[in-house]
């Protein structure tokens, strides 16, 4: 019987995608599963990676530098809100926290990521997880703050509103357009700006639509959801981050 060796390791970088604890159906069964929209693994497909789904779980942050180590890109999915307890808050009664331990995974596998350069892109609560672990707050329920529901028109479904990106921000060159209408669906936003975060983007009625922090690699957090768009560039530049990083590591090896 022939022994398991390592194989050589892939020409593709691999992405991890935060996902879902929810109850979900497929047949005859209906139980709670981890879970992602498939559009966010066809999006790091078609920019040229592998994805990887990375499960709710209560992680130790040594655990989570080293599962966050093995991968060359990581993705921080949209979903429900973050526990508001993170931020020294009480729930409003629109909060609708995220099941299992996502909140704990994913602000322990940001952390890791940052501390440890790995190319990571946050999408609409991981644009608020990634402001929340940098000390930040949120607004709990925009229309109360707003007066519109302009962030998330239709229940089960995108919206579009415009966003207006900062010149001379690392988002302004990863996209080739200043404004335009992206798809939105989101309740919270960014309060207090998180330790080190820049804002980037802006909706018509001043929600910061997007950070990064510019002493790392590659941070970029958006609140819209780039996975329903038609847009492929941030997906592609996180792709291309996550190239070189799988590169530098090949080099040291």
């Amino acid at each position: 019987m022939s022994k398991l060796t390592r194989p050589q390791r892939t020409t593709r970088p691999i992405v991890g995608i935060t996902c879902y604890e929810e109850e979900a159906a497929w047949g005859s069964w209906r139980t709670v599963a981890a879970i992602i929209p498939v559009s966010y693994v066809r999006a790091i497909e078609r920019a040229g990676a592998i994805a990887v789904l990375l499960p709710p779980q209560n992680l130790t942050p040594a655990e989570a530098e080293e599962v966050v180590a093995r991968l060359d890109g990581l993705v921080v999915s949209g979903g429900n809100d973050i526990d508001p307890t993170y931020y020294g808050a009480s729930a409003h009664d629109q909060t609708v926290v995220a099941g299992g331990e996502r909140d704990a995974l994913e602000l322990a596998a940001i952390g890791a990521a940052v501390e440890g350069e790995v190319p990571t892109l946050a999408i609409c609560r991981g644009l608020q997880v990634l402001n929340v672990a940098r000390g930040g707050t949120l607004v709990q329920h925009l229309p109360d703050v707003l007066g519109h529901e302009g962030h998330s028109p239709t229940p089960g479904s995108f919206g579009e509103h415009a966003v207006h990106i900062e010149p001379g921000t690392k988002l302004a060159s990863v996209l080739s357009w200043k404004s335009a209408g992206v798809p939105t669906h989101h309740h919270q936003a960014i309060a207090d700006l998180g330790r080190g975060l820049t804002p980037s983007a802006h909706a018509d009625d001043g929600v910061i639509e997007a950070v990064e922090d510019p002493t790392v690699p590659f941070l970029l957090g958006v609140q819209w959801h780039p996975e329903a768009g038609a847009d492929p560039a941030l997906f592609d530049a996180l792709v291309t981050a996550a190239r070189e990083r799988a590169a530098g590591r090949e080099g040291l090896s």
